[in-house]
């Protein structure tokens, strides 16, 4: 079990004393604001019944059945164990305290129209433990969500495993575990919504399984709780430690969201694993497959437009193109690296995974977002989002813009080199359509691990090359002042790789270049994306991933032999 949070202190039938900054709330007001204090935000635990009110549209949950301890669904004391008072004892209390037949409950229902299986923990019940009838439950729950097509969202709330319980409970860890894999395997969309405290054996299951975990501010998740940490490597931790906030930053949640916030974003996430049949006029794209149309721009003047500090960024696309955006964060085993954004949306309907790299506009922005060199952990990122487009049957959009993979020893001890490898491995077999714009600087493989796709395109101001002219020139001229003419031997300009073949369409920019008019420069990259799309929407998962093998084993042969292998 893990330490506990101050439960508000009831003062008297109308007024109750907030637990985290101690100011009297009015009770109306304070269920209204679903047990959120509106003076410093603190969250109150809800009990799975308020849980369950809370998210579901009104009138619209139905119990699912939870498992029945006293009709012998599960076992109930498989130890017969006995401490201070026996287990029995401990059960009986708690169901009689709580009203409840154990620390969950699970129903069926919408969330703002949309169908969801909801699993609520309830800590009032030992400590929202993790037992035989626990697991069963959750595990039912995924059930139901695989056999209605239905989005599965659990809100945990527990101190882990049931000790009482044994080696029996453990053994709900894996059975879980299981159940959350075989949603995954159906492209069923999960969610994790993480209240405090989330400790043990939930943490390490289900909690940290699903597609998406939020966290509300505030809420404590971790496998060790802070007492035992402490006693054991006697070492003070430091302030918010395995609090929301931090976690986020170390990659491990995708967001933090407020409860009033909860609705909207579960229904959006929710709803990922509806689809609708979008299809779009081909007349729409916008993108030149003719070299000869594209006007003539000096390789060097390309660079410097493609460097801009204007240009669209990655989150300004996907803000403005995609439908419900949600920025995803995190690489889940520690880091979640600012030069490389990613989240879903719905790109005119469709449900899309967009990726990319991300700089910024003033000087601090860039400096923060590493001028968009990514780290291992941030290709990471990327890949742990691939996998999830993938699962769900989402295509994947990336968006390049980068002068390359950050080059400094902690990315060098981090596997920079292994980091790129893999994304360029994943990206050649993923089983559902790529398409990739380069939409600034293109810069060697750190670019390359995000624009292995089915169709990559380059906005017509864009460039992209083995490596920067500065740094092809330092290394052969043993000179950058001679960059620009580099930059001409290297051909890094659309025209040039769409008259090579490494890429298949260039997307025109407004006059000027996107930095001109960024809101028009958007609307051409998706309307091209979007193109793209509807042209992939209907091959065969198998003959995407040969198509794309086929590409690029063909790259670098003559042209009568590259066509035997396209």
């Amino acid at each position: 079990m893990t330490d506990t949070v101050t439960r508000p202190e009831r003062t008297t039938t109308r007024w109750v004393r907030c637990g985290g900054c101690g100011s009297l709330l009015y009770e109306p007001r304070f269920a209204r604001e679903l047990r959120v204090c509106p003076g410093c935000g603190h969250h109150t635990r809800l009990t799975a019944a308020q849980r369950v009110a809370s998210l579901l549209d009104r009138d619209s949950a139905r119990p699912l059945g939870d498992p029945d301890p006293g009709a012998g669904e599960v076992l109930v004391d498989p130890l017969a164990f006995t401490a201070v008072r026996s287990y029995a004892e401990q059960l009986a209390e708690a169901r009689d305290r709580t009203g409840t037949t154990d620390a969950v409950a699970c129903a069926r229902g919408t969330v703002l129209g949309v169908p969801v299986v909801l699993v609520a923990m309830d800590f009032r019940f030992l400590g929202g433990s993790l037992g035989c009838a626990v697991g069963e439950a959750v595990t039912r729950a995924a059930e139901a969500a695989l056999e209605h097509r239905e989005a599965l969202v659990i809100v945990t709330a527990s101190g882990g495993a049931r000790m009482q319980e044994g080696a029996h409970a453990l053994m709900q860890m894996a059975k879980t575990a299981q159940a959350l894999s075989e949603l995954e395997e159906a492209g069923i969309p999960t969610v994790t919504v993480v209240s405090d405290p989330t400790y043990g054996g939930v943490a390490a299951s289900y909690a940290s399984l699903t597609h998406v975990i939020i966290a509300e501010p505030g809420a404590r998740m971790g496998f060790a709780g802070p007492r035992v940490i402490e006693q054991t490597i006697r070492e003070r931790l430091p302030e918010g430690f395995q609090r929301a906030e931090h976690l986020l930053r170390n990659g491990l949640l995708d967001m933090v969201r407020p409860r009033s916030a909860l609705r909207p974003t579960i229904a959006r996430l929710a709803a990922l694993g509806v689809r609708r049949d979008v299809r779009r006029d081909p007349l729409d794209d916008p993108v030149i497959r003719d070299a000869a149309l594209l006007p003539a721009t000096g390789a060097w003047e390309t660079v410097q437009l493609a460097r801009d500090s204007g240009r669209p960024t990655c989150l300004e696309h996907a803000t403005r193109l995609l439908e419900g955006f949600e920025e995803l964060h995190g690489d889940r085993a520690g880091s979640d690296c600012p030069a490389i954004v990613g989240g879903v949306g719905r790109l005119d309907g469709v449900p899309v995974m967009l990726i990319g790299h991300q700089k910024g506009h003033t000087t601090a922005e860039l400096v923060r977002r590493r001028f968009g060199m990514a780290s291992p952990a941030g290709y990471a990122k990327a890949r742990r989002l691939m996998r999830m487009a993938e699962s769900l049957g989402m295509p994947v959009v990336t968006l390049v813009d980068t002068p390359g993979a950050f080059p400094g020893v902690e990315a060098e001890d981090g596997g920079q080199a292994a980091a790129i490898a893999a994304g360029l491995r994943l990206m050649a077999g993923l089983r559902v359509p790529i398409v990739s714009v380069v939409t600034g600087e293109g810069g060697s493989g750190g670019a390359l691990a995000l624009a292995v796709a089915d169709e990559v395109l380059m906005s017509a101001n864009a460039c992209y090359s083995v490596i920067s002219p500065e740094g092809c020139a330092s290394i052969l001229w043993r000179d950058a002042a001679r960059a620009p003419e580099a930059a001409g031997a290297l051909r890094l300009t659309a025209g040039e790789l769409l008259r090579a073949g490494i890429v298949d369409g260039v997307v025109p920019e407004p006059d000027g270049g996107a930095h001109r008019d960024p809101p028009s420069a958007v609307r051409l990259v998706g309307d091209a994306v979007s193109a793209a799309l509807a042209r992939l929407a209907d091959r065969d998962p198998g003959e995407l991933v040969r198509a794309r093998r086929r590409r690029y084993r063909a790259f670098g042969l003559p042209a009568g032999a590259r066509g035997r292998h396209r």
